[in-house]
């Protein structure tokens, strides 16, 4: 086995990036990354009724917004059966497979009586040790010889050792009557040639191990490390499905998720390092190891979610988050970013990221230095402009006009004016958001006449109180 670690990622692409996937890949990028090894991706297309090219781009699609890159050409399972038949008709030349022609019917006959009278229904076949010269000219299958004694142990960097009675596995077909080879055969085979070193996956293929354990050690080949990661669960603690939410990641895309929160939370489902709950990639690829990994299902929070990745929104730096928040504005927002409004949103950038958890809560915060004159004012931020106010804006705001244009500045400004009208300033604040952004929720008005800058700020206070 090489010095070199070798992970890969190997989904079907019959759907959608599920959110467990995403986990596998980022478990086994993290692995590679954290040791200088190889991060490979393989599609295991070899379902081809169900296997599309829609869904494989949404699974490429998915990584790429995950930034989950991979090394070398993406590998089609699909376009090696060639090899995995070879494979099959080596076990064979080897006598660790044989050719079985029995049918349907007489496999179901078998299990059948075996259940009547109590025993494995386990399908033994009278084929195993026939004479090759008593085979009939009919269609047959080629299934590897189980071990029928002993137990096959694998040993699990994540579940421990796990023991399987050899009488508990079943001579399993490697090539079907028409020649293709079954997916458990393909998978051994491109692990061996891919070079894979560790695979890591859920533990739902767990009890696959000790079935592609025979491959290998039918062929001599040796055997990799096997990491079986729990399942993700809901918050109930039942498998995750389409009732707790969102299942793929396009979807938390599409949601306004930032891509390092997501790698963030979902390298922390199931894995931790100490009590640590925020950390950069590159943190997690320094800490990332297999050792870490907990052996119960754990619990996807969207709660904690939303607060990892709303630390990583405020940790990020203005310069990509802008970038980010822009891409995502062009594709799921009609706000045309013309050069002003990516001025303002660029200053506003500072003032807003510490308060949003997902890109259109952001976008909400940003909607006054977005909006355009005149400001429309929603139901309750029209409220606040009632007479006495715009009379107020009317009086006040001329004196905007040669005030030092500066944070500590503009709150005297403000500060003296509701201390002449022998008023709170939080009676002032009402009406110059409604002004300013046409809400009631804004960022701090002093930030808002900040990044709008003093002639903006004059005439939306303007427009609001009725002057001209």
């Amino acid at each position: 086995m090489t010095d070199q670690v070798v992970t890969r990622f190997a989904p079907s692409p019959t759907g959608f990036l599920h959110i467990g996937g995403a986990r596998t890949a980022l478990f086994n990028w993290l692995y590679a990354r954290g040791r200088g090894g190889r991060f490979l991706l393989r599609i295991e297309d070899t379902d081809r009724a169900r296997s599309t090219p829609e869904a494989t781009q949404a699974i490429l699609d998915g990584m790429a917004w995950l930034g989950l890159d991979h090394d070398g050409d993406v590998i089609s399972q699909a376009a090696r059966a060639d090899r995995h038949a070879e494979i099959a008709h080596q076990l064979l030349f080897k006598g660790h497979a044989y050719k079985c022609f029995s049918t349907q019917e007489e496999i179901q006959a078998f299990r059948e009586t075996a259940k009547a009278e109590g025993r494995s229904t386990l399908f033994q076949s009278p084929w195993r040790d026939a004479d090759p010269a008593t085979h009939p000219d009919a269609p047959y299958v080629v299934r590897i010889k189980a071990p029928r004694e002993g137990a096959t142990i694998i040993r699990d960097e994540v579940q421990g050792d796990v023991t399987i009675r050899n009488d508990q596995l079943d001579d399993m077909v490697l090539l079907r009557s028409d020649g293709s080879p079954v997916y458990m055969l393909a998978v051994a085979v491109d692990d061996h040639d891919m070079g894979v070193t560790h695979v890591i996956r859920g533990d739902d293929h767990l009890n696959n191990a000790a079935r592609q354990m025979l491959i290998y050690q039918a062929m001599g080949w040796p055997v990799p490390v096997y990491a079986h990661i729990p399942l993700i669960h809901g918050p109930d603690g039942k498998k995750l499905s389409k009732r707790h939410g969102a299942l793929g990641v396009a979807e938390y895309r599409d949601m306004g998720y930032p891509a390092a929160g997501m790698r963030n939370y979902l390298a922390r489902l199931g894995w931790s390092h100490g009590d640590d709950e925020f950390f950069t990639d590159a943190q997690a690829i320094s800490w990332f190891d297999l050792s870490g990994i907990g052996k119960s299902p754990a619990r996807f929070d969207f709660k904690k979610l939303d607060n990892v990745c709303g630390q990583h929104i405020a940790a990020m730096d203005d310069a990509a988050l802008l970038h980010e928040l822009t891409e995502f504005m062009t594709q799921h927002t009609s706000y045309p970013l013309d050069d002003q409004r990516a001025k303002r949103l660029e200053a506003a950038i500072p003032h807003l990221k510490e308060r949003a958890k997902i890109f259109p809560e952001l976008i909400e915060k940003a909607h006054f230095a977005l909006a355009e004159r005149p400001i429309e004012p929603d139901e309750k931020a029209a409220a606040q402009l009632d007479t006495v106010s715009r009379g107020i804006l009317t009086e006040l705001t001329p004196q905007l006009q040669n005030v030092t244009w500066a944070r500590d500045a503009l709150e005297a400004l403000w500060q003296s004016a509701a201390e002449q009208k022998d008023m709170k300033f939080g009676k002032l604040a009402g009406p110059l958001r409604a002004a300013l952004a046409g809400r009631t929720a804004t960022p701090s008005v002093f930030d808002m006449m900040l990044v709008l800058g003093r002639e903006e700020t004059i005439a939306r206070l303007t427009d609001a109180s009725g002057g001209t």
